[in-house]
C-alpha cells in the first residue's frame, strides 16, 4: 500500500482541532449507523428466508409514519410530560413535604435523571438517553428555583439568578465532558453561560456602559470558547450557539456604546462609551486573526475603532469639521493594504473598513459642493443682471472642500498600490470636486472664482487627454460638468460671457486637435467648441440688441464655418458636423415665429448645405439642401399670401426636372419613372386637382398645354414617365372640360338609353375580347421599348 501524500505542515494546535473534529464526526457516523441497523434488524424485511407477505387477497397496507419517526415523537412526548410534572410538583406540591422530604426528593429524582442517560448510552438507546437527559437538565432548573424558595429569599433576584445561571452552566458543561456521546448538554451549557455576567451588571446598578461592557466580556469569551478550545470547536452543536451568540452580544455591546457616544453632551461624558466601542474594535480585530474567513469581523472591528476615536471629538466639533476628523482617523487603515504582516482577514477587513468611511464622507462633502455650485442656477432668471455670487454660508464650507481634497489624496495614493482603476476615477472626481468648489466657498471675488475655475476645468480636461483609461473618461466628464457650471455663472455679466465662452471654446478646440488624445475625448471637445462658438454667436446677437428670432442669422455662421472645414476637421469630423447641424436646428426654431425671416433663415441653411454637398462623401446633404430651399420659397410664399398651387410646386418640379436630367446624363441605364416622375407628379397632380375645382378657363387650359407639351416630349423621346403622366393629365382636364356637355346630353337622353348603351358596350367588349388582349400586349410592348 502506498503512503498517503504528504501533508503541508500546520500548527499543533491546528492540527489538533482539526483531528478531534474529524474524530467526533466519526463518533457521530458510527452512533447513527449502528442505530440504524438495529432497527433495520427490527424491521419484517425481506431476508435470506423470504419476503414477508400479507394474506391473499388483502390489499397492501401504506404505512403512514416511520418507525423512527414515532419513536422520535414518542420520546419528545414524554420528556414533555415529565417536565410538566416536575414543575407541578416544584410549584404546586412541594409545601406538602418537610425540608428533609424536599431534599430526599430533590436528590433522588436529579440524580437518577442524570445518570439514566450514561446507562441507556450503554445500551444504545441514545435517543432515549438525549430525552431524559433534557429532562434532567431541566431538574437542576428546578433544583436551583427550589433552593432560592426555600433557603434564599432574602437574596437579590438578579444576583441569584447569576449566580445560578453560573452554577448551572459549569455544571452541565462537566455532565457533557462525562458523557460525551450526548448532544444537548454541552449547547445548553453555553447557552445559559450568556446569562452571568449581564444579570450581575444589572445586579450591581450598572449603567448601560457597564451592561455593555458585561455583554461584552460575554461575547469574548464566546468567541475565545469558539476559536481556542479545540474539542467545542470540533462539535457543531456546541460551536454553533457559542458563534451566534458572540456576534449578537458584541452587536449589542457596540450599539448600546454608539447610542451612549452620541448622546453624551461633551467630550469627557462620550470618553466611557467610546471605551466600550474600542473594545468592541478590538474583539473584531482579534477574531478576523484567529479565523482567516471572519474578514466581516475585521471591517466592523476596523470601523469602531474610527468612531471610538472620532466619537468624543463630535461634541466638540461642527458636523462638516467632524466628517474631516472621522476621515483623517479612517485613513490609516487603507495603509492596511500593503501590511504584509497582517493576516489576510485582518488586511482587507480593515482597508474596506477605511474605504468605507471615505466613501461616506467624500458622499457628504460632495453633495455640500454641488448645492453650493447648484445654486448657480438662479443666474439663467437674470442673465447679466450682475448678481453677487452665493458666498460660502450658502453651500460647503471649507470642512468639505478639506474633506474632498483629503479623500482624494488617499484615493490617488491607493490608484498607485492596487491595479483596478476605480480608486484613479475617485480620484479624479473627488480632487476636481474640491478644487472646483474651494474658490466659491472660500467667498473670492467674482473675477477669482471664474479664473480658478477655469484653471480646474482645465486641468480636468488636461488628464482627460493624458491619463489611464478609466480616470480619463472621469475627468472628461469633470471638465464637462465644470464647464457648462461656470458658462451658466459666466450668464451673470456681459464681459465674463464673452471672455468664459471664447477660452472654453478655445480650450475645447485645442482639446480636439490633440493628437495625441482619445477619440471620444476628442470628439466631445470638438463638439462643446462648436457649442461654446455657437453661445458667442448668440451673445453677440444679444450685445447688438437684436431680437432672440434674429440670433438665428448668427448662428447660421457656425454650421457654415463647419462646412468650410469640412476634412480639415479629421477624425473629430463627425461630432463636429453632428454639432454644428443642431445649431442650425435651433436657428431654423428660432426664426420659426417670423415667416419671413423664417424663409431667409431657411435658404441660407440650404446654402449651407448645398456647399457642403459639393463634397463626395457628403452628398446626402443635397436632399436637406432641396428640402431647405423648397421650405423658404413655400414659407415666403406663405408669408405674402400666395394661395396659387403652381406657385408651390414649379420651383419643386424644376429642381425635381433638373436633378433628374442630370442623373439621366451620368446614368443612360436610369429609368424615367426615378428621373423625372417625381418632379412632374409634384405639379401635375396638385394642378389636376385644383383644376377639377375651378370654375374659371385659365387654370385647365394652361395645364392642358403643359400636359400636352409633357405627351409630345415624352413621345419624341420615347420615355414612359413623361408620356404616361402628361397623357393622364391631358386626358383629365378634357374630361373636366367635356362633363357640362356631357351631363346637358345625359339629361336630354331617354332614361332607359344609359343602361341600353352600357349592356351594348359589354357584349362589343366581349365579342372581341381576345382582339383586345392582343392589342394590349402590342401596346405595352411599345411601350416598353420606349424609354
Amino acid at each position: 500500500m502506498a503512503p498517503p501524500p504528504p501533508v503541508p505542515p500546520l500548527p499543533p494546535d491546528r492540527e489538533l482541532a482539526l483531528i478531534d473534529r474529524e474524530l467526533a464526526q466519526l463518533d457521530a457516523r458510527r452512533l447513527y449507523l449502528l442505530a440504524r441497523r438495529d432497527w433495520l434488524l427490527r424491521l419484517p424485511a425481506a431476508h435470506a428466508w423470504g419476503p414477508v407477505t400479507s394474506a391473499p387477497g388483502a390489499p397492501a397496507r401504506a404505512k403512514e409514519a416511520s418507525a423512527p419517526g414515532a419513536q422520535n415523537v414518542l420520546l419528545t412526548l414524554g420528556a414533555v410530560l415529565l417536565a410538566v410534572a416536575a414543575l407541578a410538583f416544584t410549584l404546586v406540591s412541594w409545601g406538602s413535604l418537610g425540608i428533609a422530604g424536599r431534599g430526599a426528593v430533590l436528590a433522588v429524582v436529579t440524580a437518577a435523571a442524570l445518570g439514566a442517560p450514561a446507562v441507556l448510552l450503554r445500551r444504545g438507546l441514545r435517543s432515549t438517553a438525549e430525552s431524559v437527559a433534557a429532562v434532567a437538565l431541566l431538574l437542576t432548573v428546578l433544583d436551583a428555583y427550589a433552593v432560592y424558595a426555600v433557603t434564599a429569599t432574602g437574596v437579590d433576584a438578579t444576583a441569584y439568578a447569576a449566580g445560578a445561571a453560573a452554577v448551572l452552566a459549569a455544571l452541565w458543561a462537566g455532565y457533557a465532558s462525562v458523557l460525551p456521546g450526548l448532544v444537548v448538554p454541552l449547547p445548553a451549557a453555553v447557552l445559559t453561560a450568556q446569562l452571568p455576567l449581564p444579570l450581575a451588571a444589572v445586579a450591581s446598578g450598572a449603567g448601560p456602559v457597564g451592561v455593555g461592557w458585561a455583554v461584552l466580556a460575554t461575547a469574548a469569551l464566546d468567541a475565545s470558547l469558539v476559536l481556542l478550545v479545540p474539542g467545542v470547536r470540533a462539535r457543531v452543536s456546541a460551536s454553533a450557539p457559542a458563534a451566534v451568540s458572540a456576534a449578537v452580544l458584541a452587536s449589542g455591546a457596540l450599539l448600546t456604546g454608539l447610542a451612549q457616544m452620541v448622546s453624551a453632551g461633551s467630550a469627557a461624558a462620550a470618553a466611557g462609551p467610546a471605551l466600550l466601542v474600542a473594545g468592541c474594535a478590538a474583539l473584531g480585530v482579534a477574531v478576523a486573526w484567529r479565523e482567516p474567513s471572519a474578514t466581516a469581523a475585521a471591517v466592523v472591528g476596523g470601523l469602531a475603532g474610527v468612531a471610538a476615536l472620532g466619537g468624543p471629538a463630535r461634541p466638540e466639533l461642527s458636523r462638516d469639521w467632524t466628517v474631516v476628523a472621522v476621515l483623517l482617523l479612517a485613513l490609516p487603515l487603507l495603509a492596511a493594504v500593503r501590511a504584509t504582516a497582517l493576516p489576510v482577514a485582518v488586511r482587507r477587513g480593515l482597508a474596506r473598513a477605511g474605504a468605507g468611511v471615505a466613501a461616506l464622507a467624500s458622499l457628504s462633502a460632495l453633495a455640500a459642493a454641488l448645492g453650493s455650485l447648484g445654486l448657480r442656477v438662479g443666474v439663467l432668471g437674470e442673465v447679466w443682471a450682475a448678481t453677487p455670487p452665493p458666498r460660502e454660508t450658502d453651500g460647503a464650507g471649507p470642512a468639505a472642500m478639506v474633506t474632498l481634497l483629503v479623500a482624494a489624496g488617499a484615493a490617488g495614493w491607493l490608484a498607485r498600490v492596487l491595479p483596478r482603476p476605480e480608486p484613479g476615477v475617485i480620484a479624479v472626481v473627488l480632487g476636481w470636486a474640491g478644487l472646483f468648489s474651494a474658490p466659491l466657498v472660500c467667498g473670492l471675488p467674482v473675477a477669482a472664482v471664474l479664473a480658478a475655475q477655469l484653471v480646474a476645468t482645465a486641468a480636468a480636461g488636461v488628464c482627460a487627454l493624458g491619463i489611464g483609461r478609466g480616470p480619463r473618461y472621469a475627468a472628461a466628464v469633470c471638465a464637462a460638468v465644470g464647464a457648462l457650471n461656470v458658462s451658466v455663472a459666466a450668464l451673470d455679466g456681459r464681459t465674463a460671457t464673452f471672455v468664459v465662452f471664447a477660452l472654453l471654446g478655445a480650450g475645447c478646440a485645442a482639446g480636439a486637435a490633440h493628437k495625441g488624445g482619445a477619440l471620444p475625448v476628442r470628439a466631445g471637445a470638438a463638439a462643446l467648441a462648436v457649442v461654446y462658438a455657437a453661445g458667442v454667436a448668440a451673445a453677440l446677437g444679444a450685445l447688438w440688441g437684436l431680437a432672440v428670432s434674429w440670433w438665428a442669422l448668427p448662428l447660421l455662421a457656425v454650421p457654415a464655418a463647419v462646412a468650410t472645414a469640412g476634412p480639415r476637421l479629421g477624425r473629430v469630423r463627425l461630432s463636429t458636423e453632428v454639432a454644428a447641424a443642431v445649431v442650425g436646428a435651433v436657428a431654423l426654431l428660432l426664426a420659426a415665429r417670423e415667416p419671413a425671416l423664417a424663409a431667409l433663415v431657411c435658404a441660407l441653411a440650404g446654402v449651407v448645405c448645398a456647399g457642403a454637398a459639393v463634397r463626395a462623401e457628403r452628398r446626402g446633404l443635397g436632399w436637406a439642401a432641396g428640402v431647405l430651399f423648397v421650405a423658404a420659397t413655400w414659407i415666403r410664399l406663405s408669408a405674402s399670401g400666395v394661395q396659387v398651387p403652381e406657385a408651390y410646386t414649379l420651383p419643386v418640379t424644376a429642381a425635381a426636372l433638373a436633378v433628374g436630367f442630370l442623373r439621366r446624363r451620368r446614368d443612360a441605364r436610369a429609368s424615367s419613372w426615378a428621373a423625372y416622375g417625381p418632379g412632374l407628379g409634384a405639379t401635375l397632380l396638385p394642378s389636376l386637382i385644383a383644376a377639377w375645382g375651378d370654375a374659371h378657363w385659365l387654370r385647365p387650359l394652361l395645364l392642358g398645354l403643359a400636359a400636352l407639351a409633357v405627351t409630345l416630349l415624352g413621345a419624341h423621346r420615347r420615355l414612359q414617365a413623361p408620356l404616361l403622366l402628361g397623357g393622364a393629365a391631358l386626358a383629365a382636364v378634357a374630361v373636366h372640360e367635356l362633363a357640362p356637355y356631357v351631363v346637358q346630353v345625359v339629361d336630354a337622353l331617354p332614361r332607359w338609353l344609359p343602361p341600353a348603351l352600357a349592356g351594348l358596350l359589354l357584349l362589343v367588349v366581349g365579342a372581341t375580347y381576345e382582339k383586345r388582349l392582343r392589342d394590349a400586349r402590342r401596346l405595352r410592348a411599345a411601350l416598353g421599348r420606349l424609354g
